[in-house]
């Protein structure tokens, strides 16, 4: 896989922005990647400046939703990664025009 097929999208919420401040980052990441695989991407897409510290994936499941009358359905599921990186690397800049 290449490494833009594992990350899909970084997460930006309130939670996540607390997080960026302390070399703490959230993405969204293909079902199917593993630890290892994800702290790779992150090194290839964001550049040799940073290096990871460690990996926390979490399995969301979709909710469920309705609209209208219908019964409704449920939302996809999606695996979400927290990427810590070492002290020593410097931070990502695109999470640092948002703070």
């Amino acid at each position: 896989m290449i490494a833009h097929d594992i990350i899909i999208r970084p997460i930006i919420t309130e939670k996540s922005m607390l997080g960026a401040v302390n070399k703490v980052y959230t993405f969204e990441v293909a079902k199917t990647a593993n630890k290892i695989e994800i702290a790779k991407a992150c090194e290839a897409i964001f550049g040799d400046k940073i290096k990871v510290a460690k990996v926390n994936t979490v399995s969301v499941r979709g909710k469920f939703r309705r609209q209208g009358r219908n019964n409704g359905g449920y939302t996809k599921s999606w695996k979400k990664a927290i990427v810590t990186l070492t002290e020593d690397s410097k931070p990502i800049e695109f999470f640092e025009g948002m703070m």
